[in-house]
């Protein structure tokens, strides 16, 4: 006569407990890969993006007919011999650049932390191309699991970047057009708005931005204000009952006149566009201060930041009398360092620096 275990239904412990440390097994599996592979994502390639170093091996091993395609989610990637299709996941396809990862990464993972998921695209000299977003999209619906994963609900880019570098009109009007066929809505951020309209080659205005997204924020405090961000909107209407919302993720000033009187101040007799200038015009000096000695470029921009190739045995040197960024490794004797000037820069400032250069 057979022995029933459990609850009269035939169920060997034996049976359960293999079941059981399977399962622990393959989460305590998952859990190492999805570790492993998040330390490494945080560790920079030599500037090549997984698409590429994908593409290198194929080639290398003779399968140039193989293709590589995107696909959602994370950690999704696979071969398909149906259409004999290498598949990256979004992050891995593109990433490796710092524009691609900047905002994933930077700011303490802010974003993410407040529970909204960054999905990457490529990213040249800090900006997004219009036909990378229409891509991005179109490949993310033709997924037949898409409901599965995460959506895309709202591009966000920077003017200007943080490589110092400007949208044009008809980029930034290319990727609003694509937001607007796709319903998402764009959101700019303006932390350097003072600095990218008062730039020569910048050929937007304020006025016009406004009909180029649907949000938008005015930068406070990197031109000189004591704390706060103005943001607009513009292309869509403002959340209902934005105060509660503020209030719930501790972001409502006791004393909110504080940030609207600067703001007022801002934009009296031009003030805004006049610090802007200001940083504008130290940056171009400080631009010829460093030719003149004779350093190299990394990124050279039309705004107030600049990107310099600095030998390592300079670096401590000009730290004693200017503070620079670390920008990423150059090579084994040389760094990208970030410079920037602001509102309050001067060309004493300037000169102090080129006599140490």
């Amino acid at each position: 006569m057979p022995y029933y275990y459990g609850y009269g239904f035939g169920i060997d412990p034996l049976y359960l407990l293999v079941v059981l440390v399977c399962t622990v097994l393959g989460l305590a599996a998952q859990s190492y890969i999805n570790s492993t592979y998040k330390t490494w994502s945080k560790v920079r390639s030599d500037g090549d993006t997984g698409a590429t170093v994908a593409r290198r091996m194929l080639d290398a091993n003779g399968c140039n007919a193989v293709g590589i395609k995107g696909v959602a989610g994370e950690l999704t990637d696979h071969y398909n011999p149906q259409d004999n299709n290498l598949y990256l996941s979004d992050a891995n396809r593109s990433g490796g650049s710092v524009a691609s990862v900047a905002v994933a990464c930077h700011e303490a993972g802010a974003i993410e932390f407040g529970g909204h998921k960054v999905l990457t695209i490529p990213g040249y000299e800090g900006k997004m191309h219009a036909e990378d977003l229409e891509n991005y999209i179109q490949v993310f619906y033709e997924n037949e699991s898409y409901e599965h994963t995460v959506f895309p609900g709202a591009v966000y880019v920077s003017l200007s970047t943080e490589y110092g570098t400007l949208y044009s009109k008809a980029e930034l009007t290319a990727i609003y057009a694509v937001c607007q066929k796709r319903e998402i809505p764009l959101f700019v951020d303006g932390a350097r708005l003072a600095y990218a309209l008062a730039a020569n080659e910048c050929d937007i205005t304020l006025p016009e931005l406004v009909q180029l997204c649907d949000v938008f924020y005015i930068g406070g405090t990197k031109c000189g204000a004591l704390c706060g961000e103005a943001v607009v909107f513009c292309g869509m209407h403002a959340p209902a009952h934005p105060i509660p919302r503020i209030k719930q993720h501790g972001a409502l000033l006791a004393k909110g006149r504080l940030t609207g009187v600067q703001f007022e101040a801002l934009f009296t007799d031009g003030l805004y566009f006049e610090i802007g200038r200001q940083a504008i015009e130290t940056a171009q000096a400080l631009r010829r201060v460093l030719h003149e000695h004779g350093y190299r470029f990394f990124l050279e921009t039309p705004t107030n930041q600049q990107f310099v190739i600095l030998p390592n045995e300079d670096m401590a040197r000009i730290r004693e009398h200017a503070s620079i960024e670390y920008w990423e490794k150059y090579d084994e004797t040389h760094t990208v360092v970030r410079f920037c000037t602001s509102w309050a820069t001067t060309q004493e400032d300037i000169d102090v620096l080129a006599a140490v250069l």
